[in-house]
């Protein structure tokens, strides 16, 4: 049985503290293993992982760093006409209907048609926007566009 008096560490898994600045017969005196001088010899936070010596920054060099991010842009959820074919002739296409087909992920952004393929079926299709190339082809096939009624789905 151990006692707790009789517990040590593993040889080699502890180590003493470095005591810089002890003199010269420490081993670590005078510059305390920091060189001579220079920025990184004093005290205070130093200088930052990505300071290149005062080289332009790859940051700052990579065309990809410009420009902005628009906060009001706004993300739809995009279908094109061609993948509606897959719902009954003469049924409603809304949000909830694009969600059951897995066409669309969620319900949580606006809905948009847009013209890609062709539509051998009437249908009446509910969207927050429709492009006029996909209304076109809509209503080419007996269809009908009611833009601006997408049925919310969480």
């Amino acid at each position: 049985m151990v006692r707790q008096n009789e517990l040590a560490p593993s040889p080699g898994s502890r180590h003493k503290r470095k005591r810089v600045g002890r003199g010269l017969g420490s081993g670590h005196g005078r510059y305390s293993g920091k060189g001579a001088k220079g920025q990184k010899a004093r005290s205070g936070p130093g200088i930052h992982p990505y300071f290149e010596g005062g080289q332009l920054p790859l940051v700052k060099r990579l065309p990809s760093r410009r420009g902005f991010t628009n906060i009001f842009k706004i993300e739809y959820s995009v279908v094109n006409v061609g993948k509606l074919n897959i719902f009954e002739p003469e049924s409603v296409v809304g949000r909830l209907e694009l969600i059951r087909a897995r066409l669309i992920k969620s319900g949580n952004r606006p809905l948009k048609i847009l013209g890609g393929g062709e539509l051998d079926r009437a249908l009446v299709v509910r969207a927050d926007r429709v492009s006029t190339a996909a209304k076109e082809k809509i209503e080419a096939a007996g269809g009908r566009v009611e833009a601006g009624s997408a049925t919310k789905a969480g």
